[in-house]
């Protein structure tokens, strides 16, 4: 069991596992199964192809990929001192072991080392509670919460804007 930085390599495993959170749990994400699902493997692999200014990374057992997670800084001067989470995502079998907590632990060491930011950001559906209480466990606090942020099959859905100190400005 590790995690890691996802490769190129991984881009089957990976594209599968994101493929099927977004079947899933499509209020959970802003992309959609079907603007994902088209994507040609040889630019799942570019997308993961390390970069200076973020990561993908993954959860194993073996060489199964098992749970998935984000991090990317923010692209303008002014904001590059904050990161945010994207795409965390956790097989169903796979949850209630620790696995998001690792990634999002891996994930938040990383920017605050790595990256060298201040903050990270996430979006968390107002009515996912399991996220929820894993993301203030690690110390993220709500800040905010946007009205109607997904419309999903016909049904708004609430999202709280959450933030996490990981650095400090010296």
């Amino acid at each position: 069991m590790s995690v890691r930085a996802l490769q190129p390599e991984d881009a089957s495993q990976f594209q599968s596992l994101r493929l099927r959170g977004l079947s899933e749990c499509p209020e959970a994400f802003a992309s959609s199964y079907d603007e994902e699902a088209g994507e040609p493997l040889v630019e799942v692999a570019a997308r993961l192809r390390a970069k200076p200014d973020g990561a993908i990374f993954g959860w194993f057992t073996g060489t199964e990929l098992r749970g998935i997670v984000g991090l990317q800084r923010e692209a303008l001067r002014k904001l590059a001192h904050k990161a945010y989470i994207w795409g965390m995502y956790v097989a169903p079998e796979a949850r209630r072991g620790g696995i998001g907590r690792q990634l999002l632990a891996h994930a938040l060491t990383y920017a605050g080392n790595d990256l060298g930011v201040l903050q990270v950001n996430i979006g968390v559906n107002t009515k996912n509670i399991p996220a929820l209480k894993l993301y203030e466990s690690l110390g993220f606090v709500v800040y905010g919460t946007e009205r109607g942020f997904l419309f999903v099959n016909g049904a708004l859905h609430d999202e709280y804007q959450m933030t996490c100190c990981v650095g400090s400005a010296a």
